[in-house]
């Protein structure tokens, strides 16, 4: 905690007396153009790895950046967010980001290790598919590589739950929104992005600035 007091107090007397200016149109409304879906894991900071300023990003963090499909049973708080962010915030594109070394999907992986954890168990159902994914076409894989797979299919898995939304399949059919797929690599700092047309995940700085597909596709093992 006495870090955590001494940050407030830094920002209080340094950083945010450099940003009045900012922070004085921030305090009239917000107008983020992007939904950030992402981890709740604590190395995972959007704002840093995307070098954007508050007011920039509408958030959604949770353990596995999933979203449940519209109408499940252990929705949360995620249906309420999507719709505000896009039909109060407007925002025009929405990026799920998974992240490399992801302990929720660790846990997907091998459920025996949730048994004293029993509501990441249940919130982990909504990654049923991605587990299913795996089990019937990675056999082959194991260790890290196994875990890579596990995090982008699970990023694609949640874009296809995303799609399931009202108020996402309404702007995606008028052309208003775009979807993207993230994943993020701790050791690195690199950023992946899902190409449709490769059907794969490549460096970011390859991949233009194009939505993801309409239909989820299998991802390549590029990273």
């Amino acid at each position: 905690m006495q870090k955590l007091v001494k940050g407030i107090h830094d920002f209080q007397s340094t950083v945010f007396p450099s940003h009045a200016d900012l922070f004085g149109r921030l305090s009239r409304g917000q107008s983020p153009s992007v939904l950030f879906i992402t981890c709740s894991d604590s190395r995972i900071v959007p704002n840093m790895i995307t070098q954007t300023d508050p007011g920039d990003l509408f958030l959604i963090r949770n353990a596995g950046n999933i979203v449940p499909p519209f109408g499940a049973a252990n929705l949360g708080g995620e249906a309420a967010t999507i719709e505000y962010a896009i039909e109060a915030l407007n925002v025009k594109d929405v990026i799920i980001c998974g992240h490399s070394r992801c302990g929720a999907m660790a846990g997907l992986l091998d459920p025996a290790s949730l048994t004293t954890l029993p509501t990441v168990a249940d919130w982990l159902k909504n990654a049923e598919a991605t587990r299913r994914i795996i089990r019937d076409k990675y056999q082959h894989l194991s260790g890290d590589a196994l875990l890579t797979a596990t995090v982008e299919e699970n990023v694609l898995v949640q874009l296809e739950n995303l799609r399931t939304h009202p108020a996402v399949a309404s702007r995606i059919k008028q052309g208003k929104l775009g979807l993207h797929g993230w994943v993020y690599k701790l050791e690195t700092g690199r950023v992946f992005a899902y190409q449709a047309v490769e059907a794969e995940f490549l460096p970011i700085e390859q991949v233009p600035a194009e939505p993801a597909p309409p239909a989820r596709l299998t991802a390549d093992r590029s990273i």
